[in-house]
């Protein structure tokens, strides 16, 4: 009891990469990880799996679709959550980071980048964290989220050949603002336990420092990019502060009702091949070479699948 099984098999780890599975702020829920592990003397990365629009960025470019990020590099103000979580780091730390930001692409070029990261890393372990849980969505749900990027990383990540692939979810709930169900989420998360690749639960506490340096980076974020602050981190920090219901701390939001809970400050931990083996629409997804080509397989996907889609139950409450 006194051991999650997700957190004792990071402690053989040495070299760790964290990525965001789709957006540029998903890379941010695994800011307490890092710091965590960081705090273990661990080699820890970041990547993420950006919506800043890379081509109008000037820094190192190993390939076509993968750019190295840090507090220096130049791109569009409106919109860069990872050169602002640079320069946080600079400021508050005079710590240098950077930031691995994957184009948002098909299955395949993402493999090639990915790639490129275990071997110039020297990688054993990714750990890839999506703020909520609609990547644990398996394609006959009657509502998938935003299925694009995270399942494209599940798919690119799930053919590394790295010893350790891991899945965490933060922000449980936050995908009600995205249409996903929050009855076939714990399903989900039933059917990963069956198959033994759920690998725990860990909550995070406002007390903890790793918790505080997250909301202080976030907030500092946010102070950046006021016009774009992060619904699914706001929505987090909220649960952090202790807050319940439809309770809104952007207006980004306003108009809909939030389900703010305190099962989104908690980390549920999955081992990825589980995770991927899932989804039943995988395999069509990773002949993709661009953004477009995920998008068509996925609307394929669901014109066939229509008919037979599994409706959400009411909670027992």
């Amino acid at each position: 009891m006194l051991r999650s099984p997700f957190l004792s098999q990071l402690e053989d780890a040495q070299s760790i990469l964290i990525a965001g599975a789709g957006g540029g702020f998903d890379v941010f829920g695994g800011l307490p990880l890092y710091f965590s592990l960081r705090s273990h003397k661990k080699q820890v990365h970041l990547a993420s799996l950006s919506f800043t629009a890379l081509s109008d960025v000037i820094g190192r470019r190993p390939n076509d679709h993968l750019v190295e990020v840090t507090a220096d590099s130049e791109g569009p103000g409106w919109y860069f959550p990872e050169r602002y979580l640079c320069e946080w780091f600079r400021e508050s730390a005079g710590d240098e980071v950077v930031v691995h930001c994957l184009e948002r692409t098909g299955v395949n070029p993402l493999i090639a980048s990915y790639e490129y990261l275990v071997k110039k890393l020297s990688l054993d372990t990714v750990v890839l964290v999506d703020g909520g849980t609609d990547s644990l969505m398996r394609g006959d749900e009657d509502g998938l989220g935003t299925p694009m990027e995270d399942i494209a990383s599940i798919a690119a990540v799930s053919k590394l050949a790295v010893p350790r692939r891991f899945m965490a979810c933060l922000g449980f709930g936050v995908d009600h603002f995205h249409g996903v169900s929050n009855d076939l989420s714990l399903e989900a998360i039933s059917e990963l336990t069956l198959k033994g690749g759920f690998l725990g639960a860990v909550s995070l506490l406002q007390s903890m420092p790793e918790a505080e340096k997250f909301r202080e980076a976030a907030t500092y974020v946010f102070s950046r990019m006021p016009s774009s602050i992060s619904v699914v981190v706001s929505s987090i920090l909220s649960s952090l502060s202790g807050f319940y219901g439809d309770h809104h701390a952007t207006d980004r939001t306003k108009g809909s009702r939030l389900w703010i809970n305190p099962l989104m400050s908690m980390y549920w931990c999955f081992d990825l091949t589980a995770v991927a083996e899932r989804i039943i629409y995988l395999d069509s997804l990773m002949a993709t070479e661009t953004r477009q080509d995920v998008w068509e397989a996925i609307l394929r996907f669901e014109t066939v699948v229509r008919a037979h889609v599994r409706t959400r139950r009411p909670i027992p409450s």
